[in-house]
């Protein structure tokens, strides 16, 4: 750890109480960061060897990497193609607890910065809006230096083998059935019957909190190569305000509390004293397995009724046990592809080319065998951070190694909801005009690529305790080379609790509901997590939770099945080394026809964040002076409309898709089919985030994952 970095830590530390009313934060563009070495084995980045292939896949998120995997195995020879590097077994990627600094590694950062609004007056009231100083560093607040360019803002995604994957959150919450329902009822493809798509969970899954027994409605799978768990709730209990917190947030859901709050009242009424507040480990076994039982129901069940019942419930996590590590398909890529046969040869005919972005796919519109373009293969540069959402990247001039690859069957293209369509773009598909206006030759007028860009609106109520939160005792987040957190987790051991804070992702319980204008299914998330969550701006990781301040609770309201479908990926020039011009256009922005459902999306957040005000406000106290205060919204943001007015200014999200949409024939706007082939052209699919015609459930990542797993299947099918 460098001096530099450590007198910044302390700053921005500082920062935090200022952050309460403003976020009011500068920071370098390119962080000085730790420089300790991986934990284990990565990929080397090269470029694709010169041969040709089968199947060539660009881009290895949630859809690329699965996709890619299950091919390899059915025994097609695959290239994998990645702009970024593998830095899976970074401490930032592998720690549960760390995944918001990795969002800001400098090795995996793509940061990119979109438009909320058209609008600069209602852009500029938000608080986490991001400039770029005349010095060069990035601020974020409402007060930029004189001279500072607008930004937009902060929306970091991962550059590197296995995308945003290796920084999300870990929270693996299967879709509702109507997701998958709707896409049938679109295409006419009973394969996409939510009936047939659970067989894909229970495909992928390997869960490994339940065992078959308990698996009472069947909806699990436990050999698959996605590992998942639920993090231990006794790492919570030993702190009274915690408890405080969970009791508040089930009494707050009519779950009757009084029996263990009393039976803990007395236990800490009878104690003369106890360090810090800090119940002890035997009593924290046993609170922790009765309030274990308030939150037993399942949120990946199978009832009928599951995707309508309100519940607040513990968190399925993509983390394997025992080791407590992120789970995710970088590893499963990683490990077919390093595959070797006894003689030493590959197992597996996988290759990934890491540090190779992709400017463009090929097309065959000349020969006479294709009725329609097909595509052919590949264009890419070869070097290191030569997109410019990685903060490294120069900023002028053309740079990289060129080069040329060959797919003989298919090109699929999963690079997310803002490169899938940069992507199609620069190779002449989508809206003929934009295209021509760029000089980009049109090989297919698709107006949809680009279009129908949708996410999901979040919003924190945060509140502050009068001291810290001992969840994360002296943890010190990989700060200081010592970090005592850290060398618990590392440390083999089969009792989860051993492993520390570190284990968890700090989102032990939330609440799934409708809301009052919710259609039939769940509309609302509300989790809890330790920590001053306000938004993403540069310099988050470092704020959020810090060493000294440990204070900060948040209730992250979600807003799912969000209704705006307006937002836009145009290209910003024809260069594929520059950014895509991103804009979402909240609750209708511009668009009279839509202020009907903006007026739904906002009352269904703003009842999101009463109900964690109320958590918040009506907190039982189990120790004196001990009770928590709202700091975000401020305590002067009261009244219905004072919410709205907040959501509208300060809601963000990290779930973009759909700019690439799956739809019915006669949709001139659907851009694929219902085996996700892009319509007009030959040889050429989509498989990733963009293909959902409207946005799915509330976390995306297990979406993306049974949508990589029926696609393997169609493309399989195919070659019958």
């Amino acid at each position: 750890m460098k001096l530099t970095e450590t007198l910044w830590l302390l700053s921005a530390a500082a920062s935090i109480v200022e952050a309460q009313a403003d976020i009011n934060l500068t920071v370098p563009r390119v962080p000085e960061q730790n420089d300790y070495p991986p934990n284990g084995p990565q990929l080397p980045a090269k470029p694709p060897p010169k041969k040709s292939y089968e199947y060539i896949i660009v881009g290895s998120g949630a859809g690329g990497s699965p996709l890619a995997a299950r091919l390899a195995l059915a025994g097609h020879s695959v290239l994998l193609v990645d702009a970024g590097g593998d830095h899976g077994t970074l401490r930032e990627v592998e720690v549960p607890s760390l995944y918001i600094g990795a969002s800001e590694r400098n090795e995996l950062s793509w940061g990119y910065f979109v438009r909320h609004y058209d609008n600069d007056t209602q852009t500029k009231r938000d608080r986490k809006l991001t400039y770029l100083t005349p010095d060069g560093e990035y601020y974020s607040g409402v007060n930029p230096p004189e001279g500072s360019e607008m930004l937009g803002n902060y929306y970091p995604r991962v550059g590197g083998l296995g995308g945003c994957t290796e920084h999300l959150a870990l929270v693996s919450v299967a879709p509702a059935k109507n997701d998958w329902n709707h896409i049938k009822e679109l295409t006419g493809d009973n394969n996409w019957d939510a009936e047939n798509m659970k067989g894909y969970f229970k495909k992928l899954e390997k869960n490994q909190y339940l065992s078959s027994r308990e698996d009472v409605t069947k909806a699990h799978g436990f050999n698959g190569w996605l590992s998942t768990t639920i993090e231990p709730l006794a790492l919570y209990m030993r702190d009274l305000k915690m408890v405080s917190i969970f009791l508040s947030a089930a009494s707050a859901m009519g779950i009757q509390t009084d029996g263990i709050l009393n039976t803990t009242r007395k236990f800490v009424d009878g104690m003369n004293s106890f360090a810090d507040k800090i119940l002890p480990s035997n009593y924290t076994v046993q609170l922790a397995d009765g309030i274990a039982k308030l939150f037993e129901y399942d949120i990946n069940n199978d009832a009928p009724d599951r995707d309508s019942t309100d519940a607040l419930c513990r968190i399925p996590l993509s983390i394997s046990s025992p080791d407590w590590k992120r789970s995710s398909p970088r590893n499963w890529v990683y490990e077919i592809a390093t595959a070797r046969n006894a003689d030493g040869s590959k197992r597996y005919p996988l290759d990934v080319a890491l540090h190779t972005l992709v400017t463009k796919v090929n097309f065959d519109t000349a020969s006479s065998k294709h009725k329609k373009p097909r595509a052919t293969g590949i264009d890419y540069l070869y070097g290191e951070s030569l997109y410019r959402a990685d903060p490294r990247a120069s900023a002028a001039g053309h740079s990289g190694v060129p080069g040329s690859v060959t797919a003989t069957r298919e090109v699929i293209v999963a690079g997310g909801a803002f490169n899938t369509p940069q992507i199609l773009k620069l190779s002449g598909v989508g809206p003929a005009a934009e295209l021509a206006a760029l000089g980009i030759p049109v090989v297919k007028d698709l107006p949809g690529v680009g279009g129908n860009l949708q996410d999901r609106y979040e919003v924190g109520v945060s509140a502050a305790a009068p001291n810290n939160f001992t969840l994360f005792g002296d943890c010190t987040f990989i700060t200081t080379p010592g970090d005592p957190c850290y060398a618990s987790w590392a440390r083999p051991n089969l009792d989860p609790l051993e492993h520390g804070p570190y284990a968890t992702n700090g989102i032990a319980v939330g609440l799934f509901a409708r809301s009052s204008t919710a259609g039939a299914d769940h509309d609302l998330w509300v989790g809890g997590v330790p920590g001053l969550f306000q938004g993403y701006f540069p310099g988050m990781s470092r704020t959020v939770v810090t060493p000294s301040a440990k204070n900060y609770f948040t209730w992250l309201v979600l807003k799912a099945h969000s209704r705006n479908d307006i937002g836009t990926v145009t290209l910003r020039s024809a260069d594929p080394r520059d950014t895509p011009r991103i804009a979402f256009h909240s609750f209708g922005e511009g668009d009279p026809a839509k202020q009907a459902d903006a007026a739904k999306d906002l009352r269904a957040a703003v009842e999101g964040m009463r109900w964690g005000i109320r958590v918040v406000d009506d907190a039982v106290s189990l120790e004196p002076g001990a009770g928590l205060e709202r700091v975000w919204p401020p305590l002067d943001v009261r009244s219905d409309e004072d919410l709205e007015q907040w959501v509208r200014d300060e809601a963000w999200g990290h779930h973009a898709s759909c700019t690439c949409p799956i739809g019915a024939d006669d949709d001139p706007t659907a851009v694929l089919d219902g085996q996700f082939r892009v319509r007009g052209v030959e040889g050429l699919r989509v498989v990733d985030a963009s293909a959902f015609p409207k946005i799915p459930g509330t976390f995306p990542a297990v979406a993306i994952y049974m949508l990589a797993e029926k696609a393997a299947d169609d493309i399989l099918a195919d070659r019958k």
